[in-house]
């Protein structure tokens, strides 16, 4: 009986943990109106919070497309100086809920899923993004073009500012040939 009860509450703890991962940090909303094919395609990573699954690379873009299964494929790739060559990632996303919503689980582990929050973003012409993850050591700034434009920048970190983000620790990504 211990044994079963204890099973329960690790498959318990288990979920509540992958469940909190697909979550949105405390202060942000994710955009509303979302149209996920004006969102395919190619993006160029402009600014980002330092994590090890990025560290040294350069020129790093993201690029969506549609999944057969309804989902979205995501093929992130970056150049490495040190290791001069190119890394690549793939992964699959999903809605977490409303298709209007830019809110997505996204996951490049197996049954692993994150969160993915779009927190601002050009809706007129789907040109820039503001990212968030599943809490605020996440932060992304993406762009159609490898740059953009100085008050573009300034509005999304001041978005990103109001919402609790320290915006001083944003690595400015290069984006010139290897």
């Amino acid at each position: 009986m211990l044994i079963k009860s204890m099973r329960q509450f690790c498959l318990f703890l288990l979920v509540v943990t992958l469940m909190g991962c697909t979550g949105v940090p405390d202060n942000v909303k994710p955009v509303e109106g979302f149209e996920l094919p004006k969102y395919m395609g190619k993006w160029y990573e402009i600014a980002r919070f330092d994590h090890s699954f990025e560290e040294g690379l350069s020129q790093v873009t993201a690029t969506y497309s549609m999944r057969e299964d309804g989902g979205v494929k995501v093929l992130n790739r970056g150049f490495s100086k040190e290791e001069s060559e190119w890394d690549e990632a793939e992964g699959k996303a999903y809605f977490v809920g409303d298709p209007s919503i830019g809110h997505f689980k996204v996951s490049f582990f197996g049954p692993f899923y994150a969160s993915y929050v779009i927190m601002a973003l050009d809706k007129k012409d789907y040109q820039y993004s503001l990212v968030t993850g599943p809490d605020k050591s996440y932060l992304w700034i993406l762009a159609r073009t490898p740059t953009l434009d100085q008050t573009t920048i300034n509005q999304l970190l001041k978005q990103a500012q109001l919402a609790g983000y320290d915006t001083s620790q944003l690595i400015w990504v290069a984006h010139t040939a290897p």
